[in-house]
């Protein structure tokens, strides 16, 4: 049994949509940010840094526990662990390791940045100026991507769409609109269409209740 704590993040889905889809055994162990649960003794013990989602891939009786944070480390660990989602063939498995990076480097922090300041109804100003057309400019480049192939790394839906996706999923929050890019969009529906994702979406929002 894995265990995931996690809240109802864009982090957070993309490991339970992970376990959904690779077909593995897990529970969802809330970790509450409102209440500042990551922040506590316990969490800091699993992750120094604070943030959801860890997962823990308990061991048999003598062997130490897997441990490990960061939402793209753990969609590596669980496609490894199980063979599932990420190419064998190094230019293919390469293709999913650009968009992995791509998206740590440059989607997650531009999203999570127009979020921000959504959140907190920053006024209108250079700084939400720039933080849209970052949003933009990702999206433009994973549009254009996303014209020449079926998913970001290619011909095959892999852990690199599920990385994508758990952000992109959220758009509305972080004021983006995906009408302008209508390759993700397609991209975008056909993945929510997945039953799996839309198991780990339920359960994942439903940590917040």
């Amino acid at each position: 049994m894995l265990e995931i704590h996690a809240f109802a993040t864009p982090n957070s889905v993309k490991v339970a949509i992970a376990a959904e889809e690779m077909g593995l055994s897990h529970s969802l162990v809330p970790v509450d940010l409102r209440q500042g649960k990551q922040r506590s003794d316990a969490f800091l013990a699993l992750n120094p840094n604070g943030k959801v989602p860890v997962l823990i891939d308990r061991a048999p009786a003598g062997d130490a526990d897997v441990v490990l944070s960061e939402s793209a480390a753990i969609l590596v660990y669980l496609a490894e662990k199980t063979g599932q989602l990420l190419p064998i063939d190094p230019e293919r498995r390469g293709k999913v390791f650009e968009q992995l990076f791509f998206h740590a480097s440059a989607a997650s922090p531009a999203f999570l940045l127009a979020f921000l300041l959504e959140m907190r109804k920053a006024p209108e100003g250079d700084a939400r100026t720039a933080a849209r057309k970052e949003v933009e400019r990702v999206l433009g480049v994973l549009d254009g991507v996303l014209q020449r192939h079926p998913y970001v790394a290619g011909d095959a839906y892999t852990i690199a769409d599920i990385a994508h996706f758990g952000w992109i999923w959220r758009h509305k929050a972080f004021g983006a609109d995906l009408a302008p890019f209508p390759a993700v969009k397609r991209w975008h529906d056909e993945i929510l269409s997945r039953p799996a994702v839309a198991a780990a979406i339920t359960s994942t929002l439903a940590l917040a209740h």
